[in-house]
């Protein structure tokens, strides 16, 4: 993957609206969603979906498929972890690791 694909990425994911359609959309799996879905379960207004929905897909990170007269999009889990694998490639210099992992971020914090 080169370093411009990446860029686009993540800088379409930097959006909040954005990241919370690719979740969801991740979620749902191959089947995807409708715009009018997402902007239901998102509470996002249809004009702006349809924006993001383009940021999203330039980036490579979702895909249209027309069925019938609806548009289906769904996330494209080869390039998202294309982008994931390239953020780790070269973890811990090369060595065996485990990545530490955050805790989930509806999960109360305890200390």
């Amino acid at each position: 993957m080169e370093e411009n694909d990446i860029i686009k990425a993540l800088a379409a994911l930097s959006h909040t609206s954005r990241l919370r359609v690719f979740r969801a959309l991740v979620v749902t799996g191959p089947t995807g969603l409708t715009p009018g879905q997402l902007c239901e379960r998102l509470d996002i207004p249809a004009a702006t979906m349809s924006f993001h929905l383009k940021e999203l897909s330039n980036a490579g990170l979702v895909q249209p498929i027309r069925d019938g007269r609806n548009l289906i999009y769904s996330a494209q889990f080869a390039h998202m972890n294309g982008v994931i694998s390239y953020l780790t490639e070269n973890c811990c210099e090369g060595q065996n690791c485990t990545p530490v992992t955050a805790p989930h971020h509806n999960e109360a914090h305890h200390e």
